[in-house]
């Protein structure tokens, strides 16, 4: 989230250009359901692993295969995993 900016009532990542909304709506409400790269259901909490590396942007650092993030959030919107300082795509992710 270190590339993301509020904008109103939408959050930009500054990365990708992904929006997303500030506000709970009616269908953020309702369980939010993600699935990992070989479709296994992720809750808040898992564990997962990196199953690409994954250049950031805007830094020559890159997240190597096989990192494990532990203690995930799910959230609305494109990167829909919160690892802490990092949004991720949960395509790129297999539970532990």
């Amino acid at each position: 989230m270190e590339n993301t900016y509020p904008d109103g009532d939408q959050i930009i990542c500054a990365d990708c250009g992904h929006e997303w909304s500030t506000q709970q709506s009616e269908e953020t409400t309702a369980e939010l359901v993600v699935r990992d790269a070989n479709g296994n259901q992720l809750a808040d909490g898992d564990s997962v692993v990196l199953i690409k590396d994954l250049k950031l942007r805007g830094s020559s650092s890159t997240l190597k295969m096989g990192t494990k993030v532990k203690n995930i959030r799910l959230v609305e919107g494109d990167h829909d995993v919160d690892a802490g300082s990092y949004m991720l795509k949960s395509c790129f992710l297999k539970k532990v």
